[in-house]
């Protein structure tokens, strides 16, 4: 096995468990603002700014084309877009990848991704309080306050139950 392959196994296994440890810890936090961003967009390479979202409830997920639980929960995030997005919702994945867009883009048009996925930087992973493992999920409000984490993977009916809760 190659040394990156392998590396890449170890930093999967590491985040993985800590994201098992961090799970109990994804409850309702007190409101703190969602950090500003402007990155990316993987489809265009076009600059998205944080402020777009303004008004809406958003989940924003962190995640990598070679985390497995990540593409696990790309489904489920397809649907709850498809669900929420005229009531005032969006999905917006930050991918984490350090490859560039490249694979990145091949991943949003295999599965068909409905929501916007921009690619990170180092500020934005710090802002939301330095991302630890992945995938790794924040809930914001329509004032734009993150009012819960969700550490490691999350089913469908925990973001509905969370989101339905939000929304007008």
């Amino acid at each position: 096995m190659e040394k990156n392959s392998r590396q890449k196994i170890y930093f999967f296994l590491v985040m993985f468990l800590l994201a098992l440890v961090l799970q109990p810890l994804g409850k309702a936090m007190s409101a703190t603002p969602m950090p500003q961003f402007n990155l990316k967009s993987v489809v265009d390479g076009n600059a998205v700014d944080s402020g777009k979202f303004q008004g809406k409830v958003l989940l924003v997920t962190f995640f990598a084309t070679w985390c497995p639980p990540c593409m696990q929960e790309i489904p489920a995030l397809i649907k709850i877009q498809q669900e929420f997005a005229e009531k005032g919702f969006s999905v917006v994945a930050i991918s984490v990848d350090q490859g560039g867009t490249g694979p990145v883009k091949k991943v949003v048009e295999k599965t068909g991704i409905n929501y916007p996925v921009l690619m990170a930087d180092s500020k934005v992973t710090s802002d939301f309080g330095g991302v630890v493992g992945i995938p790794t999920s924040f809930l914001i409000n329509q004032q734009g306050n993150v009012i819960k984490n969700y550490p490691g993977y999350v089913g469908h009916n925990v973001f509905v139950e969370d989101i339905k809760k939000l929304l007008p």
